[in-house]
């Protein structure tokens, strides 16, 4: 008589192993700096900050008053691509704007 083979295991003592990485690799954020030129005029970087950013009154002021007196602000924090978009809307917006890594 031919042997019959069971089409799958069926055996009972099988053992499942689950491994995961719990690495996470971050990248450091790149920074939008907006730096300080005699020619524009404060209350129209406020104005240029609130339409690109959509940041309240007050926090494009005191962006605003923080390029004024310290020469420079960190505007925008973020992933590199957003932040060569937001540098490049700043720019044409006609403020001095450079990208950064983060330190």
């Amino acid at each position: 008589m031919a042997s019959v083979k069971p089409l799958r295991d069926t055996s009972t003592d099988t053992t499942t192993v689950v491994t995961t990485d719990t690495t996470v690799l971050t990248e450091r954020p790149w920074n939008v700096v907006v730096w300080d030129d005699p020619v524009t005029p404060m209350k129209v970087v406020v104005v240029i900050f609130k339409r690109i950013f959509g940041y309240s009154d007050n926090k494009c002021t005191q962006l605003m008053m923080t390029v004024h007196h310290e020469g420079r602000a960190v505007v925008w924090s973020g992933e590199a691509e957003r932040a060569q978009s937001y540098c490049v809307k700043l720019q044409v917006a006609g403020l001095l704007a450079t990208i950064e890594k983060d330190s």
